[in-house]
């Protein structure tokens, strides 16, 4: 089995100016695109960009507040719902015109004074209004657990614990992220981790570890976790997500991922 290949803009061909990274793209045989956040761009001219490079829109992030900057986000924090739902607001608006595929809702950190099962229930409740929402626009909503290394105090690290919150909201548009790099990084067992969220997949990024670089630079066994992604059925897009060497694109990976079978050949409707 082998899936459609996304490329993160925001993390490749970050030479270029983010309008032109669709292009590029294209050009080096992705079959599509994701951001983590678009909006400083203006939705129509991200929307013309990728009819243009013929590129679908895939995957992009709900704004996450202070969360980049060490802070608790928004998603998973108590007395936060106001920011949390404008933030909702603005992904929405954004959407209708960009058209992407999936958005992407990160949980965030458990702030300093609010108790985990607090934020959880805030998480919960929020995601569930993010899944019925973004049904209206017919747009999946997907949710990432992120490593506890890079991300201290992250509210969902693990696979059981996004599994474990994806069954808690119970909303047919609501499935799990599922980022190689960030599971293997908590010293999670990949094949386990799939076999645990089998059913619940809505979107999968990779890179390598332990530094998140291209695929080939680290130690993740990509030919177990893919035969493992094979067993579950999955049937969505994988996207890069990785960081590339200073002037390089590091896409020495791809042709052997589509002679592997991995990724599938460039050419067919996604």
């Amino acid at each position: 089995m082998s899936w459609p290949l996304s490329a993160n803009l925001s993390m490749l061909f970050n030479h270029l100016p983010l309008i032109e990274r669709t292009g590029a793209a294209a050009r080096n045989g992705f079959d599509g695109v994701e951001i983590q956040f678009p909006y400083a761009v203006p939705a129509q001219q991200l929307s013309e960009a990728m009819q243009q490079a013929r590129m679908p829109l895939v995957l992009f992030n709900l704004p996450a507040g202070d969360l980049l900057e060490g802070g608790a986000g928004l998603a998973g924090v108590p007395g936060r719902e106001e920011l949390f739902q404008a933030a909702l607001e603005q992904a929405l608006a954004y959407a209708a015109i960009a058209r992407p595929q999936r958005v992407n809702v990160l949980p965030g950190r458990l702030l300093a004074g609010t108790t985990r099962d607090s934020s959880l229930e805030t998480l919960a409740r929020n995601l569930a209004t993010t899944a019925e929402a973004f049904a209206g626009l017919d747009v999946k909503v997907v949710c990432e657990a992120i490593n506890r290394i890079d991300m201290p105090d992250f509210l969902l690290a693990t696979g059981e614990e996004l599994a474990q919150m994806i069954d808690c909201v119970g909303h047919p548009n609501l499935s799990a992220q599922l980022d190689f790099y960030h599971m293997q990084r908590m010293g999670e067992s990949l094949p386990a981790v799939i076999g645990r969220l089998k059913g619940k997949i809505g979107h999968v990024q990779f890179a390598d570890t332990p530094e998140r670089g291209a695929p080939g630079t680290g130690d993740l066994d990509f030919a177990a976790a893919f035969a493992a992604l094979a067993a579950s059925d999955y049937a969505g897009w994988i996207g890069a997500e990785y960081h590339s060497a200073q002037d390089s694109d590091d896409l020495a990976w791809l042709p052997l991922w589509r002679q592997t079978g991995f990724i599938r050949q460039p050419g067919r409707n996604v």
